[in-house]
């Protein structure tokens, strides 16, 4: 296969690709991915902690919580379970960080 592939060759690939993707696999690694990233928003780590943003992980948790529901019909129960633990997990370390803010600006 050559190298550098024409525009027509990229396009039907990438028609191809989207032939065989489903909506659902779009959202699990979505969510995964806001998951992830809600949790360093949370900068609850030394690594993190420059990287704290309680809006973002905020939005990160209730966007969680709406999309998940929508996966319930489509994927394994025990994704569904895994998903519901990640934004119990995501709201109580939301608290905890909440908490540490208030008590910095007291």
């Amino acid at each position: 296969m050559s190298e550098h592939m024409n525009e027509d060759e990229v396009a039907r690939e990438l028609a191809e690709e989207l032939r065989r993707l489903r909506i659902e696999d779009v959202l699990i690694q979505t969510l995964i991915t806001i998951s992830s990233i809600g949790y360093r928003r949370l900068g609850l780590t030394e690594d993190t902690r420059d990287e704290r943003d309680l809006q973002q992980a905020k939005l990160a948790i209730d966007t969680m919580a709406a999309l998940t529901p929508v996966l319930e019909s489509v994927v394994p129960e025990e994704l569904v379970r895994d998903f519901n633990q990640s934004v119990a997990s995501l709201q109580l370390a939301y608290a905890q960080a909440a908490g540490e803010r208030a008590d910095g600006e007291s």
